[in-house]
């Protein structure tokens, strides 16, 4: 049917032999734009900060990886003062997480095992954390939680990858 439209057509246009040879060369060169594959519609792949965490304890509970742009809140107050806050399920002993659409400039990461799925940092009656924690830029928790100039890390708008593993 669709054969007998298109010859209907370009014979009502062009009835002569030589148009016959123009149809048909007009015919593949229409085909060819259909079956060339093309990247100008492709989607770029977006520049993003990569964060794989290492040595999760178990399988309880999620994973929370935050991103603070300031020391407001950080660390222990993510839900509230993180630029973006991104949760997952266990599974197995690593976790990724890929924070895209982020602006170049100076950030620090908190990454916490919530067991309990409380949104917090459980902690003894000390203070010292009964689930796993971890900081960008290798900072560690001696006597209190790192500040936020201590896991500091420059971004400038590339792919970046990190990895973090978790203390118990």
């Amino acid at each position: 049917m669709n054969n007998l439209l298109f010859k209907s057509f370009f014979q009502r246009i062009c009835p002569c032999e030589s148009s016959r040879i123009f149809q048909k060369l007009l015919f593949w060169f229409a085909l060819s734009f259909l079956l060339v594959p093309s990247n100008g519609f492709a989607q770029e792949e977006c520049p993003a900060i990569n964060v794989k965490i290492q040595n999760i304890g178990n399988n309880t509970g999620v994973i929370a990886c935050a991103i603070f742009e300031t020391s407001e809140g950080f660390p222990d107050k993510f839900l509230r003062f993180a630029s973006k806050v991104m949760i997952t399920q266990i599974k197995g002993k690593d976790a990724s997480f890929e924070f895209s659409d982020i602006k170049p400039g100076k950030y620090a990461i908190a990454v916490i095992h919530d067991e309990n799925y409380d949104g917090e940092l459980e902690t003894n009656w000390l203070g010292i954390p009964k689930e796993g924690y971890g900081f960008s830029s290798g900072a560690e928790a001696s006597l209190s939680a790192p500040s936020f100039f201590d896991a500091e890390f420059t971004y400038d708008g590339g792919d970046l990858q990190m990895s973090n593993d978790l203390k118990y």
